[in-house]
């Protein structure tokens, strides 16, 4: 009898390891800041990639993939959390205090660690939530798969910087003295661009830095045919957001979130796949969904309470399928903007909710690029066509592009009766979505430090209804204003200083038609007993009835308690300074000594209005 029992329990446990053997290995290859456009894969303008191509000819290229921000730190947090950064507190790159995550919810790694799974990263990780011990077993520059037990199944990271944005922070004198390996005659440049030479030699560049990451694809691939693990590993490639030349990196258009994304599937799992292999897949999926699609091929548990969904698995199982992306776009270093914007099917709806924050306004990384210095210069000169002026200019509060007709997005369509209602249908999808989470970015950064920070999912749930109340008065920009003007008066006189906050917005969103209120907008500027609330008024002041703004917003600085809300004060005062008519300011270092916490943001705001 026992002899018996120990038979069954051996073959119980011959099972059990075959089983372990069989679990698919993952390695996930990030190449740093390209957006599909520049694969040929995925744009026939883009570069040849013959080692991605390869992993494609073996498995799934997604036609429609998205990361949820257009910069790393709040990208990769998406992404490892499978949740919404505005949902959770971590939207603000780079961070200026870290969030817990929501409660029950891990970086995804840890579930896969519980099932058995060997995790490591090589070597980026760049969160802006807090990382708990038990989610990587190596997360490091020497980080591999190699150092897992015998038949242990493996989930590794490799990120490739090659393609990083500082791989354009060259001098200006390398356009003549260091040749390119792609022609800069042959690239395309984008109509949002001036054809100049340093431009054309700038995506040139670029091309070969795809090409050089592409190698170190091949390198990948290889290492893991050597060591017999190709055929039963999913090897998933992708850029980590969009492009890094300007407009790319840091915006909430295609350029800054439409990513490349392969999928290699391993022979072994092959006819196990309800996918064609060599398909191009019509369905859209974000950096929400990554996570929860590993877990789903491993067999691991997907726990509650993120906001991603599967979009792979064994078998014939039957996943979500969508035609909608949500992106978001916040504080990138010392520039501060808010957009919210929604991919659905062919429409890309951007909302704009502070819509005279234009994009080029100063970001000191951004303007390291010789792109970037020149094509402000040639605005400055008045040498540039509409198209590309719009950079430098206010923004509608509302855009609308038809992307597979203007991939580039440069005819805003929000205002064409055509197109009407496409518009509200993604308006209103946008408005279900952005409540639903409750988006935290309705509140100032600073004020999220001192009052959420510990919690922020709760925080939010706790202030639902009060962030509902503050999407409606933000979305009174988007009407007429003598439509909007009671609500925008009620809003103002508000005993809550985030919806003055909002309604002064909403008031310099509606510009110079918004001078009917001005009396009531200069009493704020003075009196208003929130600091913030202040500086926005006179920021409107500012901006259309050509009222000095700079004794408010240096008693804004004294008054001021930390770092980073005087960041958000000196944005105000370089969009001031920087854009029409043009204001200056005298600050000095010494203004800012009293001020806590950490000061990196703020010191490079002083850097460009003070120097060092």
């Amino acid at each position: 009898m026992l002899r018996g029992l120990l038979s069954v329990f051996l073959i119980l446990l011959s099972c059990g390891s075959l089983l372990a053997a069989e679990k698919p290995n993952f390695v996930w290859i990030m190449s740093e800041d390209n957006s599909s456009h520049f694969l040929k894969l995925f744009d026939p303008t883009g570069a040849p990639t013959p080692n991605i191509d390869a992993l494609a000819d073996q498995g799934l290229v997604y036609e429609h993939a998205f990361s949820n921000a257009p910069v790393c730190s709040v990208a990769r947090t998406t992404l490892i959390t499978s949740c919404y950064a505005p949902r959770i507190g971590t939207f603000h790159h780079r961070r200026s205090f870290m969030v817990p995550m929501p409660e029950g919810v891990k970086m995804f790694p840890a579930y896969l660690r519980e099932a058995g799974y060997y995790t490591t990263n090589n070597s980026k990780e760049d969160y802006n939530a807090k990382k708990s011990d038990d989610v990587w077993d190596d997360s490091s520059r020497k980080a591999s798969w190699k150092n897992r037990k015998a038949d242990q199944p493996f989930f590794h990271v490799q990120t490739f910087t090659t393609t990083h944005e500082s791989s354009l922070h060259f001098p200006a004198k390398d356009i003549q003295d260091k040749p390119t390996k792609t022609d800069p005659e042959t690239v395309f440049v984008p109509p949002h661009h001036p054809k100049t030479e340093t431009f054309k030699y700038t995506y040139a560049r670029y091309h070969d830095r795809i090409q050089d990451v592409d190698q170190q694809v091949g390198q990948l691939v290889d290492q893991l045919r050597k060591e017999g693990l190709l055929e039963t590993t999913f090897i998933f490639y992708f850029g980590d957001h969009g492009g890094v030349l300007p407009r790319g990196k840091g915006y909430a258009y295609e350029t800054g979130l439409h990513i490349p994304l392969v999928i290699r599937v391993p022979e072994k799992f092959r006819d196990q796949m309800p996918e064609k292999i060599g398909s191009r897949i019509q369905s859209f999926v974000s950096f929400i969904d990554f996570g929860p699609t590993v877990l789903k091929l491993a067999g691991a548990k997907i726990p509650e309470g993120i906001d991603g969904h599967a979009f792979l698995a064994l078998g014939d199982a039957q996943l979500m399928e969508t035609d909608e992306s949500l992106g978001y776009a916040d504080r990138f270093d010392e520039k501060y903007d808010m957009v919210r914007t929604l991919r659905k099917g062919k429409y890309r709806y951007v909302r704009n909710f502070q819509p005279f924050n234009f994009d080029g306004l100063m970001n000191n990384y951004r303007y390291k690029m010789v792109a970037y210095r020149e094509w402000r210069e040639l605005y400055d000169a008045g040498k540039l066509n509409e198209v590309q002026a719009q950079f430098f200019k206010a923004r509608p509060a509302e855009m609308l592009f038809d992307v597979e007709a203007d991939p580039y997005e440069t005819k805003n369509l929000a205002g064409d009766p055509q197109h009407a209602q496409a518009l509200a249908e993604l308006r209103g999808r946008l408005n279900t979505i952005l409540t639903g989470m409750p988006d935290l970015g309705f509140y100032p950064e600073s004020f999220l430090a001192a009052n959420a920070a510990e919690n922020p999912v709760a925080f939010g749930q706790q202030h639902k209804d009060e962030i509902a109340k503050l999407l409606e008065t933000a979305n009174l920009e988007i009407l007429a204003f003598d439509e909007a003007r009671p609500q925008l008066e009620e809003a103002l006189d508000s005993a809550d200083p985030w919806q003055r906050y909002w309604g002064v917005i909403a008031c310099s969103s509606h510009g110079k038609s918004a001078l009917p209120l001005g009396k009531q907008l200069e009493s704020m500027a003075m009196t208003d007993p929130e600091n913030l609330v202040r500086v926005r008024a006179a920021e409107f002041l500012a901006l259309h009835a050509d009222v000095d703004p700079a004794a408010v917003l240096s008693k804004a600085i004294a008054d001021a308690e930390t770092a980073t809300e005087a960041n958000l004060i000196l944005n105000t005062a370089v969009l001031l300074q920087d854009g029409q008519p043009g204001y200056e300011f005298n600050f000095k270092h010494s203004d800012f000594k009293h001020l806590k916490g950490n000061r990196g943001e703020l010191d490079r705001r002083l850097e460009y209005l003070i120097g060092k």
